[in-house]
């Protein structure tokens, strides 16, 4: 019970940590996040593929293919959203 609590407690700060620091971000450095958090999910596909498929339960396996589904989900979307914006920094005409 108590390996709960702290792993609660840890959840809950990181959640308002995380929070206050995405929303201090200036525009100018959106992408450049952006792109870094395409990567973090990239190595949450993999951890939960590596936990999927160790099958040590039901219960695991179900998580980890859930967490698979969903930071796959992420990283499709933040590469579209990426792309997008880069794509508003291009010059457009001739020598583009």
């Amino acid at each position: 019970m108590e390996q709960l609590i702290t792993a609660l407690t840890i959840f809950a700060l990181a959640t308002f940590i995380g929070y206050f620091v995405i929303t201090k971000v200036p525009p100018t450095l959106h992408t450049p996040l952006m792109s870094g958090t395409n990567a973090i999910s990239g190595i949450v596909v993999v951890g939960a593929l590596v936990v999927a498929g160790a099958g040590e339960s039901g219960l695991s396996q179900g998580i980890a293919i859930a967490a698979v589904i969903l930071a796959a989900i992420n990283v499709f979307g933040g590469f579209l959203v990426t792309d997008r914006m880069l794509q508003m920094f291009r010059r457009e005409g001739p020598g583009a």
